[in-house]
């Protein structure tokens, strides 16, 4: 294959900046305040309340929020002075939790600075391509004296003529807002509170009467939704101490030429900011959004009230409810409803529903939305229907979102039209997120034009991880390209599957959870079998080896390859050797696809999968080398190849290596049978 139309591009990382050290510092100090905050006020609710009529009494006094704080509360942490809004929406996050039956402390809340890079990339056009055209006018330095008025006068009247056609051809705010702007999920009104802070930022050197009438557009063109009481009340309390602290609205009065009062303010914030169910209820408002930036909930249907007494029953309501949902024409709601639903998806797709036509939706996902088997419906509703255009992806979020351990992405959606070519930019980390700007223009990215996009995924969307070296890039891509054009390993095009017979991929016969009473560690005078997981395979060198002590006797005795080795239940060895992978990885592990050949007289546990082999197919291995064991072994050592590593990693969902990702690797034809261990 020649050469790739991808552009590919990778750059040294800048040194951490002293914000991402703060940012740390704040996590660090805030560890057991909370706990000790639960043990002095333990209805969260009262928690939120005070915590903000504190902001706002320390914001009227010109003081540290500490200072306002009721006294019987903890000693607040310094590092948590720096942000109140960041403590509301962690109180938030807590209660929401707790509220579903879940611990609060799994609990998390998103990032400002994440919320101040999207919507400074957003707002700002960062992330465009093309600069518009400036206009066209006359350079009064390059004529004769006597034209020089006429040319100020042409260049007037073209300013102000562009300034008109912005005026109404757009609704904006005077400080570059796109109205209406929503958020669906609102939470307690981070994405609000960051978009006044960049509006009062940009009209900072305009008229008081300017400041109060573009302010007041802005808020009637808030469209914010939640189905929470107390974070549609906490939301609309936080709008309006943060407009009080840029000096928009009066907090103690009834305003002025320049200030809104607060009176005014709050009916509009009432009118705008809604309790309301996103995904199940109708939009309240007549006014499509033109642009709608969140982070939904990111949480599976089956995991909501968890710890709830009524649990089950709510779970059931809500997913009936879900799955049922029509629009006013009657139809389905949600085309992307399938298997294991995370809410985040359903919050994407209505988004996608409510904006206009043209308009933008940027949105804060888990990172394996990017390649998991479950999101492929809706990845080709932002490809076929709508224009993806970027993606940032952060696989390692600990320094940017404390809390959790999955990787994360934020999509740029134009809503309406198809995808022809996207850009994914990654791996992405602290240092390359910039609240200012956006990502740094330094960060790696890849273009992935749609036929050769289309070409690698079989039309599924899938969206590589890759790594940040320039080298390792290329020799993904090399890998990419050289193997997307092969048949599918349970393919029947595949030479190894003869007839309509396919390979397929199982997962290992115990569960090693409800099986645990069963499963022991060895012992060579106990009456059981040879039990296998995923710590017995080792790579050692370029091999992969099963390191057991039924089959290895140089295992050391305090070794965790002997701990769990041994299987004493009812379930029986199968007889015959099997080829197996481990399934269960860590993000340590130097290679993601370790294959080895498992003996018959062994059971595997659950963290491993095999190969069920058709009688057609252990008959072709057989004729090709000589015995079916030996087969079996170069079966492996093709699976085992570096560039089905490659594709592994980059097409990868999570750390687990799961069955449908096997049954899509790329094998070679007959007549290539060997080219992959070449």
């Amino acid at each position: 294959m020649g050469e790739l139309p991808f552009f590919v591009k990778s750059y040294n990382h800048s040194k951490k900046g002293r914000l991402s050290f703060v940012l740390v510092t704040m996590v660090s100090d805030a560890s057991g305040w909370y706990a000790r905050l639960d043990q002095e006020c333990p209805d969260r609710v009262q928690q939120i309340r005070l915590w903000l009529d504190s902001w706002e009494e320390s914001t009227k006094a010109n003081v540290p929020i500490a200072a306002s704080l009721p006294r019987s509360w903890p000693t607040l942490p310094a590092g948590l002075l720096y942000d109140p809004g960041a403590v509301l929406d962690r109180l938030l996050s807590r209660y929401e939790a707790v509220s579903d039956g879940r611990s609060p402390r799994g609990a998390f809340s998103t990032p400002g600075r994440l919320i101040q890079a999207i919507l400074a990339d957003e707002i700002g056009q960062g992330s465009r391509k093309r600069k518009e055209e400036e206009p066209v006018t006359l350079s009064l330095s390059a004529i004769p004296p006597g034209f020089r008025d006429f040319a100020e006068k042409f260049n007037n009247n073209v300013s102000s003529s562009r300034e008109d056609e912005e005026e109404e051809g757009s609704s904006k705010t005077k400080s570059g807002v796109p109205l209406p702007f929503a958020d669906p999920s609102c939470g307690a009104g981070l994405v609000a509170s960051q978009i006044i802070r960049i509006h009062s930022q940009k009209l900072e050197n305009d008229s008081e009467a300017v400041k109060c009438n573009d302010t007041l557009k802005l808020l009637e063109g808030m469209q914010f939704l939640d189905s929470s009481e107390i974070a549609v009340e906490a939301s609309r309390r936080r709008i309006l101490i943060t407009l009080g602290r840029a000096g928009l609205v009066d907090l103690e009065g009834e305003g002025h030429e320049g200030m809104i009062g607060r009176n005014e303010a709050e009916m509009i914030l009432e009118s705008n900011i809604r309790v309301g169910d996103s995904l199940l209820d109708e939009w309240p408002w007549n006014e499509s959004p033109t642009l709608v930036i969140s982070r939904p909930p990111w949480i599976r249907i089956k995991d909501r009230f968890r710890g709830h007494e009524e649990g089950s029953r709510l779970r059931r309501e809500l997913s009936g409810r879900l799955r049922n949902a029509v629009d006013s024409r009657g139809d389905l709601r949600f085309s992307a409803l399938k298997g294991n639903v995370n809410l985040y998806r359903l919050f994407l797709e209505r988004s996608l529903q409510l904006v206009s036509e043209g308009g933008r939706v940027r949105m804060v996902v888990p990172d394996s939305l990017l390649r998991e088997k479950s999101s492929v419906p809706l990845r080709k509703l932002l490809v076929e229907n709508n224009e993806w255009g970027s993606t940032w992806s952060f696989p390692d979020p600990q320094r940017i979102f404390p809390g959790i351990s999955q990787g994360f992405a934020v999509l740029g959606i134009t809503s309406g039209g198809s995808t022809d070519m996207m850009t994914s930019f990654g791996p992405l980390g602290v240092d390359q997120l910039l609240p200012d700007t956006g990502v740094s223009k330094t960060s790696p990215f890849l273009e992935l034009e749609r036929g050769h996009w289309s070409s690698w995924t079989d039309a599924t969307w899938a969206v590589p991880r890759m790594p940040s070296d320039e080298f390792d890039r290329r020799r993904v891509l090399d890998a990419i390209g050289r193997l997307a054009d092969q048949p599918r390993l349970s393919e029947d095009s595949n030479w190894l599957c003869p007839g309509s017979e396919t390979i397929r991929v199982r997962v290992g016969e115990i569960d090693q959870s409800s099986s645990s009473s069963n499963i022991s560690d060895w012992d060579e005078e106990a009456e059981g079998v040879p039990f296998i997981r995923s710590a017995h395979f080792c790579l050692e060198g370029n091999d992969v080896l099963i390191r057991h002590p039924a089959y290895d006797s140089d295992i050391p005795s305090d070794s965790i390859q002997k701990s769990h080795s041994m299987w004493s239940g009812n379930c029986k060895s199968k007889g015959f050797p099997r080829i197996a992978c481990q399934a269960i990885l860590n993000s340590a592990n130097e290679r993601r696809l370790r294959w080895a050949v498992v003996p018959g007289d062994c059971v595997l546990g659950n963290s491993v999968n095999f190969l069920e082999l058709p009688e057609g197919v252990k008959g072709v291995l057989e004729e090709e080398n000589g015995c079916f064991e030996d087969g079996l072994n170069w079966l492996c050592e093709q699976l085992n190849s570096g560039d089905l590593d490659l594709w592994s990693r980059a097409w990868g969902a999570n750390s687990n290596v799961n069955n449908y990702e096997i049954e899509r690797l790329p094998f070679p034809t007959s007549s290539q049978k060997d080219w992959l261990s070449e």
